[in-house]
């Protein structure tokens, strides 16, 4: 693949292959089963070519398509067992690879962004990607100072594949709304283009991870790369060596005994991270998959890949701290009246305290104890329980909506818990959202 696809109509034709692909082979699948084939080799089979197929397409159309793959991969803890072998393995791989643009390519990006003589600013560049992700690939180099150096550059086109992709998923608001009766969705695809818009720019990427390596500077636990360059379609940070979340969490399945502790260490670092951020930065690292966090030696956590941030310059909203603490209290009267006050349930619906209770009671189990075991047996249940579409829980869920406002701060926490559960890490979650949750300690305190 030399470009990435610019053309709407083409992005939407590969999109709209997915499905198709899977359901051709699933009447294959069963032309076989008719014939006496074998039911668990079939099934097997279908499923290898579908996440082979889900993984190619993903990763070539890269954009805001892939970034799809990538959210997925986050949650994939949550895909039965039975299905989910061959769909974890090629979502994982969306997270730190995809197809690579040509060196030429990268060349003449480079020119265009840092000048054609570039090479000058460097003592050495690989051409061949360490990384490949959503909307840019990251070559290893050595700055002219003898610092390793990471070139993120940005793929041509990027930007036109990602607003086609926003469009498209435009588009598609009637058919999410009637999945979702009644749901106002504008405001929320309108934060999620607002930040995906600012990833273009990766001058405002550099702004935010400028802003984290300030306020991160000599911190025990976290690491964060110092900006050495940047342009509009470049940047250029100092390079770190570690070992990949994603790879740890492939240890901790082969040999869960052994990687036990550093899981743990890892799921806490992430936590802990992700709450205190907005504290101390002001602002959310809201792009929370495996590919974008590896520990480094000496035992601290590496934070990279700065493109998607949510400003909180006030830290995290009171409100979210109040909504827990009611929930771990079971004040579900008060809950009831704080969602409707503050725009969580649709106008003009009415949704009971005791409705609020059983919705949320799939999901409370890491607050009902000061630590928490996530495992993927957890999130498959709770998976289960939000998508059956017959249960009265449903009914309630049609009736709220997601505050546009909180849309960054869900997606970072129900990710980070996703990768919890991909590490099957104990954590103190309530010891960290009651460090960090402004509005948690004072509703703790009052009851």
């Amino acid at each position: 693949m030399s470009e990435i696809v610019r053309r709407r109509s083409s992005r939407n034709a590969k999109l709209a292959s997915i499905p198709l692909g899977i359901a051709g082979r699933a009447a294959v699948g069963f032309g076989k089963r008719l014939v006496g084939g074998d039911r668990t080799e079939i099934s097997a089979e279908l499923n290898q070519k579908a996440a082979a197929q889900l993984f190619t397409v993903l990763g070539e159309l890269k954009g805001g398509a892939m970034k799809f793959g990538q959210a997925l991969s986050v949650m994939e803890a949550a895909i039965p067992e039975e299905y989910g072998e061959h769909y974890r393995e090629a979502l994982t791989k969306l997270q730190a690879a995809a197809p690579p643009m040509p060196a030429k390519t990268v060349h003449r990006v480079l020119d265009q962004q840092l000048g054609t003589r570039w090479r000058d600013r460097f003592r050495s560049f690989d051409d061949e990607p360490a990384a490949s992700a959503s909307i840019g690939q990251v070559h290893r180099a050595v700055w002219s100072d003898g610092r390793a150096v990471a070139v993120k550059v940005q793929y041509p086109g990027a930007d036109e594949a990602l607003r086609a992709d926003l469009k498209t998923l435009s588009r598609m608001t009637g058919l999410i709304a009637a999945v979702i009766p009644g749901a106002d969705i504008k405001p929320i695809l309108a934060e999620i283009t607002e930040r995906t818009e600012e990833e273009l720019d990766y001058r405002n990427e550099a702004a935010n991870q400028r802003a984290f390596a300030k306020a991160f500077e000599g911190h025990p636990e976290y690491v964060v790369p110092r900006v050495v360059a940047g342009a509009p379609k470049v940047i250029v940070s100092e390079w770190l060596d570690g070992t990949p979340v994603s790879a740890i969490i492939t240890a901790g399945a082969q040999d869960p005994a052994a990687t036990r502790d550093q899981r743990d260490r890892v799921a806490f670092l992430m936590g802990q991270f992700h709450f205190c951020a907005p504290e101390i930065v002001g602002l959310l690292h809201a792009d929370p998959h495996p590919g974008n966090f590896m520990m480094l030696p000496d035992g601290r956590l590496a934070v990279i890949d700065f493109g998607a941030c949510a400003p909180l310059p006030h830290g995290i909203p009171d409100e979210l701290g109040r909504i827990l603490g009611l929930a771990v209290e079971e004040r579900f009267d008060t809950l009831a009246e704080l969602l409707h006050t503050n725009g969580w349930i649709i106008p003009g619906r009415t949704v009971t305290d005791r409705e609020i209770a059983d919705y949320l009671r799939p999901f409370t189990d890491p607050i009902r104890t000061e630590s928490f075991h996530f495992t993927r047996k957890w999130m498959q249940r709770v998976a289960g329980v939000a998508s059956d579409i017959t249960s009265p829980e449903m009914k309630t869920a049609r009736a709220m909506q997601l505050p546009a406002e909180y849309v960054m701060i869900c997606r970072v926490l129900a990710g980070s818990i996703g990768i919890c559960a991909q590490l099957d890490a104990t954590i103190p979650f309530m010891r960290l959202a009651n460090t960090w949750l402004p509005g948690l300690r004072e509703e703790r305190s009052a009851s």
